[in-house]
Parts: C-alpha cells; sequence; structure tokens
C-alpha cells in the first residue's frame, strides 16, 4: 500500500452469508462517509435474495440511500462470473459463517480480515428491542469503519496494514491475553 496515491479510490467488499443485514449496513456507510476515497460493495455467499425490512429502515431513518440496495452472490464480484468486476482492495467478512467459508479467488489481490459481530436479524422480542439489536450493529459497524478509514494507508506497508485490519475486527471488550 506504499505506492498508493491521494486520489486512489480503495473498492471494499463487504461479506456475509446472507447479505441481508450487516454487510448491507457496511456497505451504506462506507459508502457515505468514506464518499470519494472508498467504493463499497456487499454480497453473500447465499443471499437471502432480500434486504431485512430491519436494516432497511435504520438506514432510512439515518439518512442513507437505500435505492439500490439489493442482496446479491460474491459471484457478482468475481471475474468467472463477471469480466467487469471491480478489483478489489480489500475484502471483510462481518459474519462468523462467511469467515469460516472458502471464498472465491477476487479480482486484484485484495487484503482481508475478519469482522464478526452479532446478527440482528437474529434477534427476538418486541420492536424496541428488535430495533436496539440493529442499531448495535450498525454503531459496531460504524466504528470499525471509521477506523478503517483513518488508517494511513500510504505510510503502512502491506504486513503492519494487515495487522491494524485485523486488530480493528477484534471485539473490544475482549480481555488481554494471560500468560500461563
Amino acid at each position: 500500500m506504499t505506492n498508493a496515491t491521494a486520489d486512489k479510490v480503495y473498492n471494499v467488499l463487504f461479506l456475509c452469508t446472507g447479505n441481508s443485514c450487516r454487510s448491507i449496513m457496511a456497505e451504506a456507510i462506507m459508502n457515505r462517509i468514506g464518499r470519494g476515497r472508498f467504493k463499497a460493495y456487499s454480497a453473500g455467499s447465499m443471499p437471502t435474495g432480500t434486504v431485512n425490512p430491519h436494516a432497511l429502515d435504520l438506514l432510512q431513518s439515518l439518512h442513507h440511500d437505500t435505492s439500490g440496495m439489493r442482496s446479491k452472490s460474491w459471484e457478482e464480484f468475481t471475474r468467472d462470473q463477471n469480466p467487469d468486476a471491480p478489483e478489489l482492495d480489500f475484502v471483510f467478512t462481518v459474519c462468523d459463517n462467511a469467515a469460516g467459508e472458502v471464498c472465491p479467488i477476487w479480482p486484484g489481490q485484495p487484503m482481508t480480515a475478519h469482522w464478526g459481530m452479532p446478527d440482528p436479524a437474529l434477534a427476538h422480542g418486541s420492536q424496541a428491542e428488535i430495533a436496539i439489536a440493529f442499531a448495535d450493529t450498525y454503531r459496531m459497524l460504524n466504528n470499525r469503519i471509521s477506523l478503517f478509514m483513518n488508517l494511513p494507508m500510504a505510510s503502512l506497508d502491506r504486513l503492519a496494514l494487515q495487522k491494524r485490519l485485523e486488530d480493528i475486527g477484534k471485539p473490544q471488550d475482549a480481555p488481554a491475553p494471560t500468560a500461563e
């Protein structure tokens, strides 16, 4: 990444199994706050075919453009299936299932990291409790994406950048490792 230019737009793909909640929210967040520096996409290994209505409601209430949001397969981002697929700079999994799957070969040589978090679509309870689960996921994604966007891309070598990407995905409340 040391050869990056100031006007480079980085292509980022967010992956989740169903591409209905977390990856969709990440795409919306990145495209808003990263405008001009980052172009985000989202996809799933087994897309549901629909965007979760709670995710859409939350994004719309926060004034995100949701007009082009759709649940899609990660095959759209492989050159085997789509010769016009964008060359990817970064690929982030945001659910544990997608992190454990064998991913396709992406165009370019993207850096990858796992930023797993709970699935708000599994939340039960009142509408308010479900809304809180979606808001919490949005907040966590927004925090991680903000940290990522503020990395000094041009001054980090590939190994240092990879370490920082992995660190961003670690739970913030995880206890520090102890010596045995």
